[in-house]
Formats: C-alpha cells, sequence, structure tokens
C-alpha cells in the first residue's frame, strides 16, 4: 500500500510503507509519519501479512512490525521500533521510540511504554500499566540518562502497575494490579504493593502451576 490519501479509508499512508497481504487498515490511520527532522520515505516503515489497524492510530516511520500484528483504536507508535509477530496493542496506548517488542506480546488498552524498553516474547501488559524511563525528570541532563525498563519472557504485568527506570522484571514474574515496582523482580516471582515486595512465588498460584 502506498500513496499520500486513500480517499475511500480517509486514511493517509505515507510512501515508503509495506504493508503485507490480509492486511486491513481503518478510517483516519496514518502510517509512516515522518519522525521530526526527517522526510517522508527517509526511512522505510515495513508490517506484515494479516495486519489489522483500527482506526484513528498513527504509525510513525522506520519501525519494523512482524506478522498477524493487531492495534485498537488510537494507538501510537513511535519511531524506529522493532515489533515482533502476532503483537496486539489496545486501543489509546503508547508505544514511544526505538522500542523492542518480542513475538506474542500483548499490550492492552492505555498503557504507557517510553523509549528504550525491551520486552521479550509473551509477556502481558495489563491495562493502564505505565512504564518509565527517567530517574530525575526535567532534569537538564534527563534525555543523557534514560534507564529502559527489561520484562523478560512470559512475565505478566497487572492493571495499573508502575514500572520505574532501569528495573528488570524476571521471566514469569508475575506484578500485581497497581503496583510500583522500584527493584528487580526475581523470574517467577510475584510481588505488590508500594513499593511492591514479594509475596510469593509462581508456582503457589494454582492457575498458573501447569504453565511454568
Amino acid at each position: 500500500m502506498s500513496g499520500q490519501h486513500d480517499s475511500s479509508s480517509l486514511s493517509i499512508i505515507y510512501p515508503g510503507t509495506t504493508i503485507g497481504p490480509g492486511s486491513s487498515v481503518g478510517p483516519f490511520v496514518v502510517i509512516g509519519e515522518p519522525a521530526r527532522g526527517r522526510t517522508a520515505n527517509e526511512r522505510p516503515t515495513l508490517i506484515g501479512a494479516r495486519a489489522v489497524i483500527r482506526s484513528h492510530t498513527v504509525i510513525y516511520d522506520g519501525s519494523i512490525i512482524g506478522d498477524d500484528f493487531h492495534a485498537g483504536h488510537g494507538v501510537l507508535i513511535r519511531e524506529d521500533n522493532q515489533i515482533g509477530s502476532l503483537v496486539s496493542i489496545g486501543s489509546h496506548s503508547v508505544i514511544e521510540h526505538h522500542v523492542q517488542i518480542g513475538d506474542r506480546v500483548r499490550i492492552h488498552s492505555n498503557a504507557f511504554i517510553p523509549e528504550l524498553s525491551v520486552l521479550e516474547p509473551e509477556c502481558w501488559i495489563g491495562p493502564c500499566v505505565v512504564v518509565t524511563n527517567a530517574r530525575y525528570p526535567n532534569a537538564p541532563n534527563t534525555k543523557n540518562k534514560l534507564e529502559g525498563v527489561y520484562i523478560e519472557r512470559r512475565a505478566r504485568i497487572g492493571a495499573g502497575a508502575v514500572l520505574l527506570p532501569g528495573v528488570r522484571i524476571g521471566q514469569g514474574a508475575l506484578i500485581g494490579a497497581g503496583a510500583v515496582v522500584t527493584h528487580d523482580v526475581p523470574p517467577l516471582a510475584v510481588v505488590f504493593g508500594n513499593p511492591a515486595r514479594l509475596a510469593k512465588m509462581i508456582n503457589q498460584i494454582p492457575d498458573y502451576r501447569d504453565g511454568f
């Protein structure tokens, strides 16, 4: 798909954008939006086959997205992201630039994932989760000291949790709803509270015993 304006769908697809076969793009979608200081078609935007991109989603240039991608309404994906296959991003979530998202990641609605974040395959991000990367926001050197959060494979982040800069969430860990995570979380740990503290291990929860 290419061109500047699709009168039938009222969407804008910038030159340099490739969208795989079997994909659908809703109305008022923008794909390949040039990042500030760039011109159209300077960085290619690649989206795999069978994508479903719903209305009012904006995807900036330079991102590479795998097959079977689903975006809810009003999703914002900034430039230069690496997003795997079978990834779903819920309505009104924001993915900032230079984020890595593995295969089969599920991000629910109204989540915020800032630059330098890494989400390994099969992570699950609940609604209204906030990931942060600035230890001292709006300081003169904040941009030079950003610390990305690293979420390992199959970790689950409960609704409304806040992850502070630089923390690492271990493989298969479970973060309780509303938790404020200030330190690394070990693999298979269950934490909750503010600040988040270890409550138990994932194999102590019957619903998860067969999955780890």
